[in-house]
């Protein structure tokens, strides 16, 4: 019953993941995550966001 329980409450966290991921994908974000909400200087550039100096 634990392994159950635990189960299914992993699933949900994942599945709650994967919804606002896909979410904020529809709404055009372009950087999930980004402190700056998409509304930095670097979103317009091609390679990506640039809050983090990564590749989005």
């Amino acid at each position: 019953m634990t392994n159950l329980i635990a189960t299914v409450l992993l699933l949900a966290i994942v599945g709650g993941a994967v919804a606002y991921i896909i979410r904020a994908k529809k709404n055009g974000a372009k950087c999930i995550g980004c402190p700056a909400g998409g509304n930095c200087p670097h979103s317009q550039k091609a390679d990506g966001c640039g809050c983090g100096g990564g590749k989005a």
